[in-house]
C-alpha cells in the first residue's frame, strides 16, 4: 500500500520529534526507518530493562512499539500537527529475549484526525514478541504540542 505524506518534510519532523522523546533515549532506542506510514525502532537488549525472569519488561515492549506506531502516524499528518495515542491493545506472544529487538509501526488507515495503526515487536531471531493495534490522534492548535 502506498501512502502519501501531507507534509513533504515528514521525515525530518519525525526525526526532530523522536530526538525530543527522553523515554526512548533512556531505553536506548534508535530510529531505524522512516517512510510514509512506516517507522521502525531498534532496541538493543539491556539487563536494566528486564523483569524478574530476565525478559525485556512488557512495559518497555509496549512503550517502544507504541512509539513506532505513533511516529508512523505522524509521518502522514499535516505539518504543525502533533500525535498522541488515543488507545491501543498489546498482545504479548512470546518472552522478549534476544540480543536486539525491532519495533515496526505501520499505518492501516490515515484520517484527518484519527489514524489506525498496527505494530510488531520482534527479536533478533525474527520471533514476534508482541503485536499492537491502536488509534493515534492528530492534535492541532495546542501550544507546546507541535511535533
Amino acid at each position: 500500500m502506498s501512502l502519501t505524506p501531507r507534509d513533504p518534510d515528514f521525515a525530518q519532523r519525525v526525526r526532530r520529534s523522536f530526538a525530543k522523546q527522553s523515554a526512548m533515549q533512556t531505553f536506548g532506542v534508535r530510529l531505524a526507518r522512516v517512510e510514509p506510514g512506516a517507522v521502525d525502532l531498534a532496541l538493543p537488549f539491556r539487563a536494566d530493562l528486564t523483569q524478574q525472569h530476565g525478559f525485556l519488561h512488557a512495559g518497555v515492549v509496549s512503550a517502544v512499539v507504541d512509539s513506532a506506531c505513533g511516529y508512523a502516524a505522524l509521518s502522514l499528518m499535516d505539518a504543525g500537527a502533533a500525535v498522541l495515542s488515543v488507545e491501543f491493545k498489546v498482545q504479548l506472544l512470546a518472552p522478549a529475549e534476544g540480543a536486539s529487538f525491532l519495533a515496526t509501526g505501520r499505518v492501516l488507515r490515515a484520517g484527518r484526525t484519527l489514524t489506525v495503526v498496527t505494530g510488531e515487536f520482534r527479536n533478533d531471531a525474527d520471533v514476534v514478541v508482541a503485536v499492537l493495534n491502536g488509534t493515534m490522534m492528530a492534535v492541532r492548535d495546542r501550544p507546546g504540542l507541535v511535533d
